[in-house]
């Protein structure tokens, strides 16, 4: 079987069609994950030549979030049902209960009532009301984006300003607006998706779908409040290294019920800290800064489907060096690292001029 994600090129050679034409013949299937796309019926994917098509229960369809739906040539899809719940295969592990099944089949009919429009229309609305109440802050501006493809299809507002002005950035917002009640959970970046860093311009991003009436009255109201929040302008002063962690560092990590060797390679110029992150299964970039003895590092683990990105945050003592580590949703670990100490032993390196022999 083929495997491929809906948002993937349009066009030959790695199209959907393209493939399509060369499997098919083959008898070769194909799946196109379109987890948090609106449901198209008939499917836009089955049309263009995949053979089963699958969605998520628990985003555009609005159905149980542990609960999916399946859709394409009925022997596949008859395979599929004989390997899951209720049945003893080897999918029973990820089974699906019959509430989740029957809530899965009411979410899709659902789906096929409703009046999209007029729901779009009515999004549009709550995103409206959220701009009129945070730009009546001076200097904030708001823009709708309306996508128009199928994946995460719904209107957002986009809320920026200049953090100079306000002393505050589109991080700083989305952070107290995610830890302090009531809870709301926006986007915070840096201006425009795509385009290059603006130090100017700061923002944070509102999705409305999954919105329920009145929510956009309490968005409105906390935004505008922490927003217009009077603050003092945060020191700019930079404190000098007080170490150089240049070099390679020997990192372990202690998770919830396991440790793990991983190594630093380090460069520093000033405060900034660059390398690699040697860890269990890759080594990728990392990047940061230290200031007195505070440190920051940052990596990120790819791996298909999922990413797991490392902030290391640590004191530096002499030639360790030692702190939590944040996973966004995995949790904290924590780490202590310590330069490494070469052999002292110097023998010198014969380079012989024959023929290898056994001996």
């Amino acid at each position: 079987m083929i495997y491929m994600t809906s948002g993937g090129p349009s066009s030959a050679p790695l199209s959907l069609e393209a493939i399509a034409a060369i499997a098919g013949p083959k008898n070769i299937p194909i799946l196109v994950d379109a987890a948090a796309e609106i449901l198209t019926i008939p499917s836009v994917h089955l049309q263009r030549g995949a053979t089963v098509v699958a969605y998520s229960g628990g985003k555009a369809i609005c159905g149980p979030q542990c609960a999916g739906l399946l859709l394409g040539r009925k022997d596949l899809l008859m395979s599929a049902w004989q390997a899951s719940s209720p049945h003893h295969g080897p999918g029973r592990d990820n089974k699906v209960g019959r509430e989740e099944i029957l809530g899965m089949l009411a979410a899709v009919e659902a789906w096929i009532k409703r009046d999209h429009d007029a729901e779009w229309k009515t999004w549009l609305s709550w995103l409206d009301n959220i701009s009129r109440r945070v730009t009546a802050i001076e200097g904030v501006t708001t823009e709708v984006r309306e996508p128009e493809g199928l994946s995460n299809r719904s209107p957002s507002l986009l809320i920026s300003w200049n953090p100079a002005t306000l002393h505050l950035t589109g991080e700083d917002l989305a952070e107290e607006l995610a830890t302090t009640k009531p809870r709301i959970a926006v986007g915070g970046g840096r201006g425009r998706r795509g385009a290059a860093p603006d130090p100017s311009t700061t923002s944070i991003s509102v999705t409305a779908w999954m919105m329920q009436p009145g929510d956009d009255k309490i968005a409105a109201d906390r935004i505008h409040s922490v927003l217009s929040r009077r603050r003092t302008p945060k020191s700019a002063a930079v404190v000098p290294a007080a170490a150089n962690l240049a070099g390679r560092w020997d990192l372990e990590i202690e998770f919830f019920s396991s440790t793990s060797q991983h190594t630093l390679f380090l460069e520093q110029d000033g405060t900034w800290l660059q390398g690699s992150h040697q860890g269990d299964f890759s080594v990728r970039d990392v990047i940061g800064t230290i200031e007195g003895d505070q440190v920051k590092l940052r990596s990120s683990e790819r791996r298909p489907g999922s990413t797991v990105t490392f902030t290391f945050v640590g004191t530096v003592a002499g030639d360790t060096m030692s702190g939590p580590i944040y996973m966004g949703e995995y949790l904290n670990a924590k780490f202590t690292a310590r330069r490494h100490q070469y052999p002292v032993t110097r023998n010198p390196i014969r380079v012989s001029t024959g023929r290898p022999i056994a001996t």
